[in-house]
């Protein structure tokens, strides 16, 4: 059995031992401001290159967040196109490090805007994008408007993208708050998608179909830490936890889903 990739989201400045704090051997990060536009930057000390030889020394996964601010499949121009840009910085910067991959969310449409104008959006984002690493779209909790919510425009944006070597992030704080069945949102997306590149697991602090992306440590929330569990079982993918406790490295939610997972 192939030994699981499972580790949390932590601080830039240090990820190995954001890493080695929590016994992970995979982290997710920020190369910058989640919520601002200037161009990515490397904090750890010594740079790209050696954050690099770092994770390979520790056998440790990295992973980058792109900011929340990209939206690459509305409409308005101002943000589309800086969008694009910024994620192609993201992009370079995260291959550098060595990353496995880069996550980003959907985004979204105008609202009154017809959602095949983002699917279209995203079919050009993705045949101009330079993805020296691969790039996980993840789906999202909420939003009428919103790309990666619901099964049917999933299907539509990954008709658009699969050809380009996109892959796929499963949030199941997201899923769940978007009204998605957590005992068969996997093979349901793998029917899409094909693959699961990464699991995002997360409790939700709200209740099923609420739109709200408020996560809680597992165990913690309204879904429970078994269903998360079986979905990261069926993903058989890398695992990395965005919850409270697990981002401070106060909580103890890693070790509670190892010790599930080995039945102990």
């Amino acid at each position: 059995m192939v030994e699981l990739r499972i580790g949390a989201h932590v601080a830039k400045d240090d990820p190995i031992a954001g890493a080695q704090a929590r016994k992970a051997n995979a982290v997710q990060f920020f190369l910058g401001d989640p919520q601002g536009w200037k161009a990515p930057t490397v904090a750890y000390p010594g740079g790209a290159e050696a954050l690099r030889k770092a994770a390979a020394d520790a056998d440790i996964d990295l992973y980058v967040h792109a900011p929340y601010v990209l939206n690459v499949a509305t409409t308005n121009n101002r943000i589309r196109i800086p969008s694009r840009k910024l994620l192609q910085q993201q992009v370079d910067l995260a291959a550098e490090i060595g990353a496995k991959g880069l996550v980003i969310h959907g985004g979204h449409v105008l609202k009154g805007d017809d959602p095949e104008v983002g699917v279209d959006n995203w079919r050009k984002c993705a045949e101009r994008l330079d993805a020296k690493i691969p790039v996980f779209i993840e789906n999202t909790a909420g939003g009428d408007a919103a790309m990666a919510r619901k099964l049917d425009r999933i299907a539509r944006v990954w008709d658009a993208v699969a050809e380009h070597g996109l892959g796929f992030c499963l949030d199941t704080c997201h899923a769940f708050a978007a009204g998605l069945d957590l005992a068969d949102v996997v093979d349901k997306i793998m029917a899409i998608t094909g693959r699961i590149d990464l699991v995002h697991a997360n409790d939700s602090r709200d209740e099923f179909d609420s739109g709200a992306d408020r996560h809680a440590n597992l165990g913690e929330g309204t879904i429970g830490l078994a269903p998360i569990a079986d979905v990261v079982r069926a993903a058989d993918a890398p695992v990395i936890l965005e919850t409270p406790g697990a981002k401070s490295g106060e909580g103890d939610d890693l070790t509670a889903l190892r010790d599930y997972l080995h039945g102990r």
